[in-house]
C-alpha cells in the first residue's frame, strides 16, 4: 500500500470557532484516506457536552466561546482519530460478522425505545437522524471500541514493583491531616422559628446520654441528618464551629450542644487518626487506577501516532 506523510495545518482554536460557524454544514473539515470529516459531524460530537460548557461557563461568555472552540478541535481530534481506526479496520484484514452488530444493535433498541424500532425511529427522525445513519454509527462504535480493546486494553499490565515505586517516589501526596471518626445527632431548626424548643430537646438528648442511654440509639430516633457512620473527617470538610468542638474532644467523648443558624448538633468521636501518610496497602488500588489511565493514554497515542504515519490526513 502507497503511505503518504500526514499533512497538518496549525487551526487556531479561536479562529477555528469563528470558522466554524461560517461554513454550511456539510463543510469538510480535515480527510483521512478517502473519508472526510465534516463540520456536522464535529458538531454533533461537541452538542454532547455543550450543556455542561453553558453550566460551567455560561456567564462568562469570552471564556465560554474559549472553551466552545476548544471542545470543537478535541471534537475535530477525535473523529479524525476515529476515522483512522476504521481505516485500519478496512485495510488490515479484520472480519466483523454483522449478525454481532445485530445482536448490539438490538440491544440497543432495547435500552433506548424498550425494544420497539418505530418508536426509536421517531425519536432519530427529531434528531435529523435517519434508523440506517444511527444503525452505521453504532457499528462504527463498536468496531472503535473492538480495535481500542485489541491495540491497548491488552497491552495494559502495571507490575506491583511499579506501584511501588510509583509510591515511593510521591509520598506526600498521600499525607493526610489529623482525622476523627464522628456520629452526629442534628437537631434542625424550624425555618421561621426561635430555637428555644431545639435547644430543649438537645439538652434532654444529651442528659440521656450521660445517664447511660446509647449515642446511636439516640441518634437513631432523633437524629434529622445524613449519616456520617464510618467517615473520617479532617478539619477542613467540617463548618469551623462543628471542627473546633469535635477535634478538641478524645475518642469517647461527646460534645455540648452546639448551634448553629440551621441546626442544633450533637458529636461523639468515635476514634481519632493523627495526621500520617496513608499506607500503600491503602492506597494500591488508587494508585494502580491512575498509573493505569496514564499508560492507556500513552499507549492510545503511540498507536494513533502509527496510523497517522501511514495514512493521509488533509486538515482544511
Amino acid at each position: 500500500m502507497k503511505r503518504f506523510r500526514t499533512v497538518s495545518l496549525t487551526i487556531a482554536l479561536g479562529a477555528f470557532g469563528l470558522a466554524l460557524h461560517a461554513q454550511p454544514a456539510n463543510s469538510i473539515l480535515a480527510v483521512v484516506h478517502d473519508s472526510v470529516v465534516t463540520l456536522q459531524e464535529v458538531e454533533y460530537f461537541t452538542s454532547q457536552i455543550l450543556g455542561d460548557l453553558r453550566r460551567q461557563f455560561g456567564t462568562q461568555p469570552q471564556l465560554f466561546s474559549q472553551k466552545l472552540a476548544e471542545a470543537r478541535n478535541e471534537s475535530l481530534e477525535r473523529l479524525i482519530e476515529r476515522k483512522l481506526i476504521l481505516h485500519e479496520f478496512n485495510t488490515a484484514g479484520y472480519v466483523l460478522p454483522e449478525s454481532i452488530i445485530d445482536d448490539y444493535v438490538q440491544e440497543q433498541v432495547q435500552s433506548l425505545a424498550g425494544g420497539n424500532r418505530v418508536t426509536l425511529t421517531k425519536t432519530l427522525q427529531a434528531q435529523g437522524l435517519t434508523y440506517e445513519k444511527w444503525r452505521q454509527r453504532l457499528r462504527d462504535d463498536f468496531i472503535v471500541s473492538q480495535m481500542r480493546a485489541k491495540n491497548i486494553a491488552s497491552e495494559l499490565l502495571i507490575s506491583p514493583h511499579k506501584i511501588e515505586t510509583f509510591y515511593a517516589a510521591r509520598q506526600e501526596d498521600y499525607r493526610v491531616a489529623d482525622q476523627i471518626k464522628l456520629r452526629m445527632i442534628v437537631l434542625n431548626i424550624p425555618p421561621g422559628t426561635e430555637a428555644e424548643a431545639t435547644r430543649r430537646l438537645a439538652a434532654e438528648i444529651s442528659a440521656k446520654i450521660k445517664e447511660g442511654a446509647a449515642f446511636t440509639e439516640m441518634e437513631a430516633v432523633y437524629s434529622q441528618g445524613r449519616s456520617s457512620v464510618g467517615k473520617w473527617w479532617q478539619k477542613s470538610e467540617l463548618r469551623p464551629e462543628l471542627a473546633e468542638a469535635a477535634f478538641a474532644l478524645n475518642a469517647g467523648e461527646m460534645s455540648e450542644a452546639i448551634e448553629t443558624p440551621e441546626a442544633v448538633y450533637l458529636l461523639l468521636v468515635e476514634e481519632k487518626r493523627p495526621a500520617h501518610v496513608r499506607p500503600l496497602s491503602e492506597v494500591r488500588d488508587e494508585i494502580e487506577r491512575v498509573m493505569l489511565t496514564t499508560e492507556r493514554e500513552r499507549l492510545q497515542k503511540q498507536w494513533i501516532d502509527r496510523l497517522r504515519k501511514k495514512t493521509f490526513v488533509l486538515y482544511f
